[in-house]
């Protein structure tokens, strides 16, 4: 259903949804059951000031009956957000896509204490698009390639490629070159498929037993030199760098399924051992990558592909070990 308000600041009104009957004689009352313990005088004056609407954008008022509306509108008051010192990078832009390099640590989308810091809405107030629709998301931890639709009229033909799967997504991570100990040594490339579902715990998923519903091909592609992994892997385990290509979209499906082999992502905070809850630390990010996605334009008719100008930390620091030594200019 679409808003009767338009984009303020970069967010969208909240849709609220008012109930068919209760002991709530209007809007405003209800209104005041839910919220009133916080700012009952801030909804009053938004009736007051026209700021709360309905079906149509018709302003409500203090005295509009609850059964005179299914769904209203209001703004938010956004509380004060500290920025996250990371910066998008623009990749691509014309009048149906924006590509960007989406860092570490900025969600795709506005939601629980992140909103005016999520790549959606700095992206709308940067390049004034309040139209602008993600038609993919990746996890606040992983970075890389995401893809925007900047022109409602043709969002749909984008959105179609998604829900058919005609859209082919690359990714890089950063992990043990091998196996943690209980796991079976793995012949590369593998395909990884098996059932996941969300857990019982807080923002997890889980492999459970059933028809497989997730698949990701996974390759190894380098050993990294003088990089030693983490956590259970062990003092001095060698670290590598892995291309992923998933064939589905479950969430949190690649960290799952390197961790199912015993190959948990380097800073991974979830799998294969969920940590305790600490604030972001910025030196030591997921090594998780959206490298590249690629699909046939529906406007153009024409395969494109866009690719991620940003490395994983551990690969650069792997590459800046084994560079040689810069002597400078001989002749000089």
């Amino acid at each position: 259903m679409q808003s009767p308000l338009p984009v303020r600041d970069g967010v969208n009104a909240t849709r609220l949804r008012l109930p068919d009957e209760g002991p709530w004689e209007t809007a405003m009352d209800y209104m005041m059951h839910r919220w009133g313990h916080i700012d009952p005088q801030g909804i009053e004056d938004r009736f007051d000031a026209g700021e709360i609407v309905g079906e149509g954008g018709v302003p409500l008022s203090r005295h509009t009956r609850l059964e005179d509306h299914t769904f209203i509108w209001y703004y938010r008051t956004l509380p004060p957000e500290t920025r996250i010192p990371v910066e998008l990078g623009i990749l691509h832009q014309d009048e149906h896509l924006l590509v960007v390099d989406k860092p570490h640590f900025l969600p795709t989308t506005p939601g629980g204490t992140y909103i005016q810091e999520s790549a959606l809405v700095r992206l709308r107030n940067q390049l004034d698009l309040p139209d602008l629709i993600p038609m993919h998301r990746l996890d606040r931890m992983t970075a890389g390639v995401l893809l925007f639709s900047t022109n409602p009229q043709t969002r749909g033909r984008y959105q179609v490629l998604f829900e058919k799967r005609q859209v082919q997504k690359q990714y890089e991570c950063v992990s043990a070159a091998d196996p943690a100990p209980g796991h079976p040594a793995v012949d590369f490339p593998v395909v990884v498929r098996n059932r996941m579902a969300k857990s019982r715990s807080y923002l997890l998923a889980e492999v459970v037993e059933g028809e497989p519903n997730a698949e990701t091909r996974i390759e190894q592609l380098e050993t990294l030199d003088g990089s030693t992994a983490p956590g259970a892997h062990g003092a001095g385990a060698r670290l590598a760098r892995y291309r992923l290509e998933p064939h589905t979209g479950k969430t949190h499906q690649l960290r799952v399924h390197m961790a199912s082999l015993g190959l948990g992502i380097v800073n991974d905070a979830f799998y294969p051992e969920l940590l305790d809850k600490a604030p972001d630390n910025y030196g030591k990010p997921l090594q998780l990558l959206a490298r590249g996605i690629r699909f046939v334009d529906p406007i153009s008719g024409r395969p494109v592909e866009y690719r991620s100008g940003l490395e994983l930390s551990e690969t650069v620091r792997a590459r800046s070990r084994t560079a040689p030594e810069n002597f400078g200019n001989p002749a000089a």
